[in-house]
């Protein structure tokens, strides 16, 4: 069969298959355009899902008439420049598009108009392609002072095969949502807008650059729960610095669509970062549960490769051990310097709960004659209807009922840390951030006393947090023990997977696992972790050696040790049913105080709800 050279137009169809896969790809495209141009403000108008009609406006730098046909052609850039001796160095971009693609893809599979005014030009002017046919250039109206307008009509009309596999208008339009959003999160300092079938989706008002605009921008979009639930994180390693906001453990969902990376202000999708979230929460989440998180990374752009893919939504890490350490290290000091917090949604989910109703009149009740108001001027008391003497006697038996509240003598009781102890003055427990007990219900929750609320403490799960963390500083200070196997079992693995399993045989061992290499395609255990116990050596070396594949971390032994861990300090801990004395649950409110991660337990479930004043006060009305 002859080798036969392409046709232009084949080729540049053949290029859109990559590039633009979908309506949202295109968007995305015409997006980062606007944002390379310097553009402040971006306006984007969608009809029929993107496929009838996609119109992306910028305030940007714009295009002069002589720039406009040498835009539209193949690899033909203004994001590249050579340097002295000629060469285009594809390891140091600093745009978020570079290949030159992007126009003549969608020109070749679409109907495509460019109308332009550069900066500092009186006249405007526009270029229409359709199918890869190319106009000419002519004189058009612009309503700025500047900028582009990129408008596509009948996406993938010259290759209408491509339109069979596009989904639902409106699964489309969710998708261009989706990757607005993303392009918003990245660029704070950037206005967008976005309208679909003529309503209006999105409208993102500029914010202030820095992180209280990234996080005005994240709840704009997130929603105003995360601005509450979040952790600020700004940490450096090695020329790597990672900012941005992770969630509480306690604020949770059920699926991964609420993690975000962006690698110097790019949006991208990466392997790594799933890793690395499952690694940094697995003591405070349960395996279907997934934090919220809007990570970024910024560091040279010659250690990160973004020339993977043409559509440029994945990248490729020189030192990705590095990054991920970077991550989940980020990750960890931002959650213990959270200490005992947990998230705003654990009160409002309880007071949701909490519904004033009024009950019922019991089964066959008869509501009885009720008399008609008294006649004005009638006075109960003077008439001798209210014994003031009953109430006097009720008071005496029942001593504190008539006070604001039941108090404890805590004269004894030391300031907070931070507080300072004025002299001979005593310091009131309810000042602490967990307040004072003030009872036991049920023998299982801790109801406290703060200066502005209450809180309910669940003391199983609570005190469940604290031994499992006093037993990994424990683990962490001694080391892990070991026993050693009477037979040393050998397990059989993939030659590359034995060979990563072995060359981390020096972390395995700090975890209690002592391995090494047997051969081109196996593994020899020589000891196990003593928590564990009688397990199965063989089913846990594959699993380290997939989690090594994919996460690069050993993943499933630290789970496995966090698992019984988290079993013996279950069954070390004080259990519901339990009655506990007034010292004892203050000191239990005290540890948790002065313990990290102690708000919630190790599967995310928080373990104490404090409720406001104000709010207990609205559920009666008072407010």
């Amino acid at each position: 069969m002859p080798i036969r050279r392409l046709p232009p137009e084949t080729v540049n169809r053949i290029a859109a298959g990559e590039v633009v896969e979908r309506p949202a790809s295109a968007v995305k495209e015409l997006v980062e355009n606007a944002l390379d141009a310097g553009a402040t403000q971006v306006e984007v108008q969608v009809d029929g899902g993107g496929l009838t009609r996609i119109l992306v406006a910028d305030d940007g730098g714009g295009l002069t008439a002589e720039e406009l046909p040498v835009a539209i052609e193949r690899h033909a850039t203004s994001k590249l420049a050579p340097d002295d001796a000629g060469d285009y160095d594809l390891l140091h971009i600093l745009t978020l598009g570079f290949r030159g693609e992007a126009l003549p893809s969608i020109g070749s599979v679409a109907r495509l108009s460019i109308s332009s005014r550069a900066r500092g030009q009186a006249d405007a002017h526009a270029i229409l392609v359709e199918g890869g046919a190319v106009g000419a250039v002519s004189p058009s109206a612009f309503p700025g002072p500047h900028g582009a307008r990129v408008e596509v009509r009948d996406l993938f009309y010259a290759t209408p095969a491509r339109l069979k596999f596009m989904k639902s208008e409106r699964t489309e339009a969710m998708a261009i949502a989706e990757e607005l959003k993303r392009q918003a999160m990245a660029h704070e300092a950037v206005g967008f807008s976005l309208d679909i079938d003529g309503r209006r989706t999105l409208r993102l008002p500029a914010e202030k650059p820095g992180p209280e605009g990234r996080l005005a921008r994240l709840a704009q979009i997130m929603g105003r729960e995360f601005q509450d639930n979040a952790l600020a994180i700004d940490y450096e390693r090695d020329g790597v610095r990672l900012t941005g906001f992770a969630g509480l453990p306690t604020y949770n969902r059920g699926n991964s669509a609420h993690q975000y990376l962006f690698v110097n202000g790019r949006p991208v999708r990466d392997r790594l970062l799933q890793g690395a979230l499952r690694g940094a929460y697995a003591d405070f989440l349960a395996r279907d549960r997934h934090p919220l998180v809007a990570l970024y990374l910024e560091l040279d752009p010659s250690y990160v490769d973004v020339n993977v893919h043409p559509a440029k939504a994945e990248v490729r890490f020189r030192d990705p051990a590095l990054v991920r350490g970077l991550i989940v290290g980020g990750l960890r000091h931002a959650l213990a310097g959270a200490g005992h917090r947990a998230s705003t949604t654990v009160a409002a989910d309880a007071l949701s709960g909490l519904t004033p109703q009024v009950a019922p009149p019991p089964r066959g009740y008869a509501p009885a004659y009720v008399p008609p108001p008294s006649a004005q001027g009638f006075s109960a008391w003077k008439m001798g209807g209210w014994d003031r003497s009953a109430v006097a006697a009720v008071a005496q038996a029942l001593p504190g009922l008539t006070e604001v509240s039941g108090r404890a003598d805590y004269s004894e009781a030391a300031p907070p840390p931070g507080v300072a102890e004025a002299p001979q003055a005593v310091f009131d427990p309810i000042d602490y951030p967990l307040g004072a007990a003030r009872g036991q219900v049920h023998e299982t929750y801790i109801v406290a006393q703060t200066r502005d609320g209450m809180v309910i403490v669940d003391q199983h799960a609570a005190h469940e947090r604290l031994v499992y963390e006093r037993m990994k500083t424990e683990m962490a200070a001694g080391g892990v023990a070991r026993q050693a196997l009477l037979l040393p079992e050998v397990v059989e693995l993939d030659p590359a997977e034995a060979e990563r399993v072995a060359a981390r045989a020096e972390e395995l061992e700090a975890l209690g696992l002592v391995v090494e290499a047997f051969g081109p395609g196996a593994i020899l255990v020589r000891e196990t972790p003593a928590l564990l116990g009688e397990t199965d050596v063989a089913g846990l070396v594959r699993d380290i050696a997939d989690d090594l594949a994919e996460n690069g971390q050993a993943l499933a032994l630290k789970e496995r040790l966090e698992e019984v861990c988290g079993t013996m300090a279950c069954h070390g801990s004080v259990r519901a049913g339990r009655r506990l004395t007034a010292p004892e649950m203050n000191a239990l409110l005290r540890q948790m105080e002065a313990t990290p991660h102690s708000g919630q337990c190790n599967h995310g479930r928080p373990t104490y709800v404090e409720l406001k004043l104000a709010d207990i006060e609205r559920l009666f009305g008072r407010r």
